[in-house]
């Protein structure tokens, strides 16, 4: 890991951009963090479309997350930004426009083209960080997973162990392989979903919350499309990171 930037943010985080390998990313950590008291950490899940549109929903999140003590981090998308284009990812993205655009069913070959090369690619990368953030003596565990597309964060969830409660947006496609998948989750999930979301089949996101093996899940509905999250529902996400990793 190799810190190429660094500012101190207006409320005292400190927000620093860097690179593992080819692989952009962001860290933000409060200015309670150090080696003496180390923050634990958060992993920010976001949808491709590059770090610098998601920046300032990311940095909300961030320091929103610092002011309870959280260390934050996040990581470009294979194929997303700057990376290097990736055509079968960018034809899968052709092919669901087109469909919604054309008011068709978006089939589930359009749906697995577009989520599972996505979850083989970036999983590693994500473990490659958190291998490298949890050498730094200001960070410590335990470590949550929040937002981002769901599907990586399902298999995040199984195959990482260092990871012990996450938080996901019921807000993306979702392959029906991932399903077999969900069931061996068992960490504690905090589950968003907004009831009239215009890009996601409400169906599908309750039966894959029924299909979770977590002994602890909560499911928290709100009326309203994909960008209508309220601000309260922030903060029970908050308090439930707050309840798991502190």
């Amino acid at each position: 890991m190799r810190f190429t930037s660094e500012q101190r943010l207006d409320d005292g985080v400190l927000e620093r951009e860097f690179t593992l390998g080819e692989i952009p990313g962001i860290l933000w950590t409060p200015a309670s963090a150090s080696a003496s008291a180390p923050a634990p950490l958060i992993l920010l899940g976001h949808p491709p479309l590059g770090l610098r549109k998601m920046y300032p929903r990311l940095v909300a999140r961030a320091r929103h997350s610092a002011a309870e003590g959280f260390a934050t981090a996040t990581i470009e998308l294979p194929g997303s930004g700057d990376r290097p284009r990736w055509p079968a990812a960018e034809q899968a993205r052709a092919d669901l426009r087109r469909a919604m655009e054309a008011g068709e069913p978006v089939s589930d070959e359009i749906v697995d083209a577009l989520i599972l090369p996505l979850v083989e690619k970036a999983v590693p990368e994500w473990q490659a960080a958190l291998d490298a953030l949890l050498s730094l003596p200001e960070i410590g565990g335990p470590v949550g997973y929040s937002g981002g597309v769901i599907s990586i964060g399902i298999r995040l969830s199984v195959v990482e162990p260092r990871i012990v409660a996450a938080g996901f947006f019921a807000g993306s496609f979702v392959p029906r392989a991932m399903f077999e998948e969900a069931r061996q989750v068992t960490i504690p999930l905090h589950v968003l979903l907004q009831w009239d979301d215009e890009g996601n089949d409400r169906q599908t996101a309750l039966n894959l919350f029924d299909a979770f093996g977590s002994k602890e899940k909560s499911l928290h509905a709100n009326m309203g499309g994909h960008t209508g999250v309220p601000q309260f529902a922030g903060e029970a996400a908050a308090q439930f990171f707050t309840r798991h990793l502190k």
